[in-house]
């Protein structure tokens, strides 16, 4: 989040702790952030393909849409590839958790699917987010609260409705493949029409197979923009058309510039928060019939 001096300070302004031990459930990942300074925080969210929580353990954490105007005190959920999207506060602390859109499906409910809304946690979960929050809040370290959040998911992911195995084959094909698919063959691939593909999909994944193949795209490109590859070699290696295509495709996602995005403080804690990425969830094989191939 941002904080006075350059944008790639940020990364010292947080005192950030990721789980000791690897996570059990596939598509999830967690980090606690616990901000190192008393100064109002500002944050632009760039667009990411995993369906973000943040548990608010502190007072202070405000997540704006800046797009529609609609704000969210506390613990929020933010939907794939949100625009105008700022997280604000001070004294932040917080459980972040990044779920596959897979995943969310069956942790969040069909709400999940809001293609870059942002909504209250309380509005999904009812007295449960209050109830996890507390018992957050009264663990003794963050592997206590790591354990906790994970037992709560694991417990709704088995509750909840998972995605058809042609979505998550879908997803995880795009993803392998880090946007670059036609969609047309996938859904060959998957045994349905291209109508019930996109249909389905953007149901339960919340966005159309062809913008959610955009962001993938776009978050491999701008971690490479981040790591301070240029924009033409980015651009040419990641499968867009020319410089322009990118300049066009991370405006259209992020609303700044490709040098603005690599340069943005979401951006400069993921090395160090997010080492395995959350949307990166096996797909189901699927058989030329449609249905899940035995293994």
């Amino acid at each position: 989040m941002r904080a006075p001096g350059t944008d790639r300070d940020a990364a010292a302004v947080w005192e950030i702790t990721i789980p000791s031990r690897p996570g059990r459930l596939p598509g999830v990942s967690m980090a606690g952030f616990r901000a190192r300074t008393p100064d109002p925080v500002d944050l632009g969210v760039v667009p990411y393909p995993a369906v973000t929580v943040a548990l608010d353990l502190g007072d202070g954490l405000l997540v704006a849409d800046e797009a529609n105007g609609r704000q969210e005190s506390g613990s929020s959920v933010v939907g794939l590839a949100p625009g105008g999207v700022r997280g604000r506060g001070r004294g932040i602390e917080c459980l972040q958790i990044r779920l596959s859109p897979v995943v969310a499906h069956a942790v969040l409910g069909t709400s999940a699917g809001w293609g870059g809304s942002v909504v209250s946690l309380d509005d999904l979960w009812g007295r449960d987010a209050a109830r996890v929050r507390e018992r957050l809040r009264a663990a003794r370290s963050w592997d206590e609260r790591f354990a906790l959040a994970e037992a709560e998911l694991g417990r709704r992911c088995e509750a909840g409705r998972a995605v058809d195995a042609e979505v998550a084959y879908v997803w995880g094909r795009t993803v392998a493949a880090r946007g670059a698919v036609r969609v047309e063959e996938l859904a060959d691939e998957a045994g349905w029409s291209r109508k019930r593909l996109w249909s389905r999909f953007r149901t339960q994944i919340g966005l159309g197979p062809k913008r959610a193949a955009r962001l993938v795209r776009f978050d491999h490109a701008v971690h490479r923009l981040a790591a301070g590859h240029g924009a033409a070699r980015v651009a040419a290696e990641t499968g867009y058309a020319d410089q322009s295509h990118l300049h066009r495709e991370v405006t259209a996602f992020a609303e700044a510039t490709p040098t603005a995005v690599a340069e943005a403080p979401w951006l400069a804690v993921d090395d160090l928060a997010w080492a395995s990425p959350a949307y990166l969830t096996a797909a189901r094989p699927i058989s030329p019939g449609g249905r899940p191939r035995r293994r």
